[in-house]
């Protein structure tokens, strides 16, 4: 099994950034691609950024590309978003998944592990 714990959501004004983290443990973080989900009340799951085992690759979500960017730090086995420029509809519960699956996807069933999810609120 792989713990996932993210933090760093919260309330931010339109325009601001927002750093979120997902600490990993319980498996060897550096076999898995790691992906950033989100889900807003009433709407299905939806991908926002993912990134592979090694090599920094990364892909992202047409909403997102040029706003967040997603990191990884397998040393510290944590896997970061910067969210900047935030917007209302941004508003969502966050999610941090882990594949085995070497390079970044953008489907929800190619996770195999998730964390709880953290709360990100942008106001207008």
């Amino acid at each position: 099994q792989m713990q996932l714990v993210e933090s760093g959501g919260g309330l931010v004004q339109a325009g601001g950034s927002l750093r979120l983290s997902c600490a990993a443990s319980g498996r060897t973080f550096i076999s898995y691609a790691m992906g950033w989900f989100r889900q807003a009340p009433g709407k299905e799951r939806e991908f926002v950024a993912a990134i592979s085992m090694r090599l920094a690759i990364t892909s992202y979500a047409d909403s997102v590309k040029g706003r967040f960017t997603i990191s990884r730090d397998n040393a510290k086995n944590t896997v970061y978003l910067q969210m900047n420029s935030l917007k209302p509809e941004d508003t969502a519960v966050y999610y941090c998944a882990a594949t085995l699956v070497a390079l970044p996807r953008r489907d929800v069933g190619s996770y195999n592990y998730w964390g709880q999810g953290t709360q990100v609120t942008v106001s207008s």
